[in-house]
């Protein structure tokens, strides 16, 4: 297996008959190992037809023949100016001229050696009293012998500029031949055979030296699943392969009951819904056993996820332990921290607000903190500062993770022995998404929302109606309720012919609502500006409030009833979700109008009426995700998506669920050697996105 690894990892370069040049530019294609190599998958296949003699051959055919090489050599025609790579080949039945006004030197010298058989296909011209191919596609055929059923399907690959076809093939073909036609899969043989898996080595075989059955669309997409199963089930191990390393820590194990627990349960006003209930007994379960808790709590807006995150803090409370809740902005830091201080207020649990500019006041929340005072800490990434030391940390809550990097997550955890772990999310992840960048977590999903939380009305309008859109706010403003108006752009811009935020406020102040108050609010201010702006508009200061989307996570007004997205059509759905999401937090309907531009394309059409039909923020996600892809629903380099070959996670999600099934068996039953295969690939081609430990 060793031997084959190493064959598998040799630079594409060192293949026989490549040249330094065609390495080169397959490296920056990304060809660069031979295992690169085999995943170029072709586009499609050729059929050539039946082999004719060359004395059936005539002027303007395209033919397929097998002839002898009987000489070759470069010549250079100085009336031209011209260098010409020239062969003969005979056939028995007539000789055929093969001419290659460029090309790499060493391979046409290599396949085209006085001896050699040759499977040639071109286009049949006459060059004085000789028929000739120019720039035939040339393979060498094994043993001088006869062409068999695979010579006559030719693999057609993705256009490499200065890498011909016939040079792509010959290549493969060697790459094959080194990997004992093909690779040995993360499982063995056996196991191929016990999970029903056509083996990898054969589905390689078939893809790059079809047969005519290749031509059949469902055939090929079998032995390309076949692929796609491999890379999904190799992440899917590793991802299993984590899991299992956290398992092997010794966590705290709580009891879940206590006065702290008890004291808030009774202190709500509400009743919890079954989703939130069921989610609050899977946390439970957790952090009732001596294994440190990884969790991922997921929730559409407005579901309750903090309610929960407060339970699974007073637990720990009730133990003797610490909190660190970390979220990505302040504004949504700040509302975690009013949010769980008024919960903890009554029951005299200090909680502590940590932001980067404290001054003074941060050294006396810090001392706090180490001395075990302070029992509940809220912050940004000023929680992961080398100065913030815990007493007993127990438990970490993170808001909105795919917005931090996997390494700040490590970072956190590691600020105390095994603490618990619960990410939240409010961005609705498809379930194939998730399978990948949370494969790591145990998932929990709150499902249905409260009882008395009422669906926002949703409406797309043409640039054309915004007075309607004025008309709608203004009733809003009438009865005493506010609103947001949301713009892509802060700042006016020269390239792009958008409405910004800054003008717009100006604009709209001493216009449309001049009997109002307009507040503006964006991504460039001070974060104290954002504070003040915040305050204002929560204490009813401000009516009407012009932003970007710095306010689509966790800024809550149940005050606010209506909201405008000025040039809808430039955002995700899964982004337009999130923003509707801040109003329709309170008792009264909710409204959220989509304005767009005339000049919309079909798929802008498309994508906005999926925000008219439904408030599921899953079907939307899903839609997100088929539009655009899955990189552009968490919007961040640091989401954890990794890049697979062949697979697509739009397209492959069946196929990731059935590897993620398999994966979890594999993983009990691969042996030590196996298992260290395994950390090694991953690492070499996901390193930076899982970032494994070694296995013990």
């Amino acid at each position: 297996m060793e031997k084959e690894n190493d064959a598998l990892r040799k630079a594409v370069r060192y293949l026989k008959g490549i040249g330094p040049k065609i390495g080169a530019t397959l490296a920056k294609r990304g060809v660069k190992t031979v295992e690169d190599l085999l995943y170029l998958l072709p586009n499609r296949y050729e059929d050539k037809g039946a082999l004719k003699r060359i004395e059936e051959m005539e002027e303007g055919m395209t033919g397929l023949v097998v002839g002898k090489v009987i000489s070759s050599r470069p010549v250079y025609y100085p009336r031209t100016r011209k260098r010409v790579f020239e062969a003969t080949v005979d056939d028995g039945t007539g000789s055929l001229a093969l001419r290659w006004f460029q090309g790499p030197l060493p391979y046409l010298r290599e396949t085209c050696e006085p001896g050699n058989t040759l499977l040639v296909s071109g286009r049949i011209s006459r060059f004085g009293n000789r028929l000739q191919i120019v720039h035939p596609e040339a393979a060498v055929l094994d043993d001088g012998g006869e062409v068999d059923r695979y010579e006559r399907i030719l693999p057609v690959y993705p256009e490499i500029e200065g890498v011909k076809q016939g040079t792509l093939r010959n290549l493969v073909r060697r790459a094959l031949e080194d990997c004992d036609h093909g690779r040995t899969s993360v499982l063995s043989r056996e196991m191929e055979e016990s999970y029903g898996l056509i083996p990898l080595s054969e589905a390689f075989a078939k893809l790059h030296r079809p047969d005519e059955t290749m031509l059949d669309r469902v055939t090929h997409r079998r032995y390309v699943e076949r692929l796609i199963l491999e890379e999904y089930l190799l992440f899917q191990a590793a991802l299993f392969l984590k899991k299992r390393e956290a398992a092997a820590e010794e966590g705290i194990g709580f009891a879940c009951d206590g006065i702290y627990r008890t004291s808030f349960e009774k202190s709500l006003t509400f009743e919890l819904t079954e989703a939130q209930r069921r989610v609050i007994g899977e946390i439970e379960e957790d952090m009732g056993r001596k294994v440190p808790m990884n969790r991922l709590l997921q929730g559409d807006v407005g579901s309750g996820k903090t309610v929960v995150a407060v339970l699974a803090s007073s637990m720990v409370l009730s133990n003797g332990y610490q909190v660190a809740f970390m979220a990505p902005t302040e504004i949504l830091a700040e509302q975690h921290y009013l949010t769980i201080h008024k919960a903890f207020d009554d029951m005299g649990v200090p909680v502590a607000f940590l932001r980067g500019n404290m001054g003074v006041e941060r050294f006396a929340v810090l001392e706090g903190i180490r001395a075990g005072r302070i029992q509940v800490v809220v912050g940004t990434h000023a929680l992961i500062r080398k100065d913030v030391v815990f007493n007993n940390l127990g438990l970490v809550i993170i808001d909105e993770q795919h917005r931090f990097g996997v390494i700040q997550r490590k970072v956190l955890k590691e600020k105390a022995g095994s603490p618990d772990l619960l990410v939240m999310t409010a961005t609705p992840i498809p379930r194939t998404l998730s399978m990948v960048v949370y494969g790591d977590l145990d998932v929990s999903v709150i499902d249905e929302v409260p009882r008395d939380r009422k669906k926002t009305v949703t409406r797309v309008y043409l640039d054309k109606d915004r007075d309607i859109v004025y008309k709608l706010i203004e009733d809003e403003l009438k009865k005493g309720h506010q609103a947001y108006i949301v713009y892509p752009l802060v700042e006016e811009s020269k390239r792009i012919d958008l409405l910004d935020a800054k003008r717009m406020a100006a604009h709209l102040q001493k216009t449309i609502f001049a009997s109002y108050r307009v507040g503006l609010l964006h991504g460039k201010m001070k974060a104290e500006e954002k504070e003040d702006v915040m305050s204002r508009f929560k204490e009813r200061e401000i009516d009407v409030l012009v932003c970007t989307t710095v306010i689509e996570v966790g800024i809550d007004v149940p005050n606010a009833t209506m909201m405008a997205v000025e040039h809808a059509e430039r955002f995700g759905l899964s982004q337009l979700h999130q923003l509707r999401g801040r109003v329709g937090r309170g008792k009264s309907v909710a409204r959220c109008a989509l304005i767009t531009s005339e000049k919309r394309t079909a798929l802008a059409v498309r994508r906005l009426k999926a925000m008219e039909k439904t408030g599921d923020g899953f079907k939307i996600a899903e839609e997100d995700m088929r539009l655009r892809g899955p990189g552009e629903i968490l919007g961040v380099k640091q989401s954890g998506i990794p890049d697979f070959r062949v697979g697509d996670l739009v397209r492959d999600g069946p196929i990731m669920s059935r590897a993620r099934r398999l994966a979890e068996d594999a993983v009990g039953r691969l042996t030590v050697e196996e298992l260290e295969r395994v950390k090694t690939v991953v690492k070499e081609r996901w390193g930076h996105t899982l970032h494994l430990s070694d296995v013990a």
